[in-house]
């Protein structure tokens, strides 16, 4: 369908459904056709910004319309699993808000499904998208990092709480999908200990290690309930390190010339290991708007028939890893083998 346009109807407009229409109705070659929510308030807001949008507040209406090529879910999600099988089941193309779905067996049903029908099934792992994820995996596949040995983030502020969920299932999709896709290794075992301050059984504070399969550590922290706003992913190679900080306006990816290497049979005060510090550089990155990136990356697998970054079986890795957190939170930080008793 690559003259074709692409016509799409989006479900939910409540936090992030503005920004998603925003962007899709921006997009060359996409027709926002249809705008659906259960609020009679969101759907007056979203008449305001988009006059040519068809409001709706039954979702039958998008599923039934078979001139609807792809839907957009951006819902709660304890609603992705039955949306997005409804709409794979109607032979229509899916992004769907993070994480994929709640439950890990029926997560691989959705993947299941769309490959069986041949349709795109694309995970809102919106940092994917962002031009200096996109740096740092470049930066990393060209081999100047060298082997990746760690990887940590830090994923803090003060609030927004929630009610609904604990922080792990609120913050931690998003620190977990940038180290699913730099990490050269694939994750087998998670350990997560967490704590419950504001409310009895949801975690407001949450410390997640992954242990990959090649002998990789990555540590996840995330909490609102902290005094600073910290957005940080470090990444630790044998000949380079690469440190995100998206709280900073310009300069948001350095990488630091240092390690630790070894020359045997060279003294250097009685040690076989010596220090390299090297040069702090601020690479070039052009910036634009992550969802931007990710609703066009979303057009043109859909119209060429690509895979997406983070395609439905990206987005199952990353609930697979939510879930052994989860289980292993309740065993006191035992760690618990991926894909092993999931819920």
């Amino acid at each position: 369908m690559a003259d074709k346009e692409l016509v799409i109807g989006q479900i939910g407009y409540g936090y992030w459904g503005p920004n998603l229409a925003r962007n899709l109705s921006e997009l060359e070659g996409v027709r926002l056709k249809y705008i659906c929510d259960s609020s009679a308030d969101r759907l007056s807001q979203a008449a305001i910004k988009h006059p040519q949008t068809g409001l709706v507040g039954d979702t039958g209406t998008v599923m039934a319309d078979n001139a609807i090529d792809a839907v957009v879910i951006a819902s709660p999600a304890v609603s992705h699993f039955s949306l997005c099988r409804e709409a794979l089941a109607s032979g229509k193309h899916v992004l769907v808000e993070k994480p994929l779905c709640l439950d890990v067996r029926q997560g691989r049903e959705l993947v299941g499904l769309a490959e069986e029908r041949g349709l795109v099934l694309m995970v809102g792992h919106v940092f994917l998208y962002h031009p200096a994820v996109t740096f740092m995996r470049e930066y990393i596949d060209s081999g100047q990092a060298g082997n990746v040995l760690y990887a940590y983030s830090q994923r803090l502020n003060l609030g927004r709480l929630r009610h609904d969920e604990n922080c792990l299932w609120s913050l931690a999709p998003h620190d977990i999908s940038i180290m699913l896709h730099l990490m050269q290794a694939e994750p087998e075992s998670v350990s997560a200990r967490g704590a419950c301050y504001l409310r009895e059984n949801l975690e407001d504070i949450i410390f997640c290690t992954i242990y990959f399969d090649g002998g990789q550590l990555g540590n996840i922290h995330v909490s609102w309930l902290d005094p600073h706003k910290v957005r940080t992913f470090t990444v630790v190679g044998t000949e380079k390190m690469l440190v995100f900080d998206d709280m900073v306006p310009d300069g948001k990816v350095k990488v630091f010339d240092k390690r630790v290497y070894r020359e045997d049979g060279v003294p250097g005060y009685g040690e076989e290991f010596y220090l390299h510090v090297g040069d702090e550089v601020l690479p070039a990155i052009r910036m634009e708007e992550p969802l931007q990136a990710e609703c066009r990356h979303f057009r043109d697998c859909v119209m060429t028939g690509a895979r997406p970054v983070s395609d439905g079986r990206q987005g199952l890795r990353v609930l697979e890893v939510l879930d052994a957190a989860t289980r292993s939170i309740s065993q006191g930080g035992r760690p618990v083998e991926i894909g092993r008793g999931s819920c």
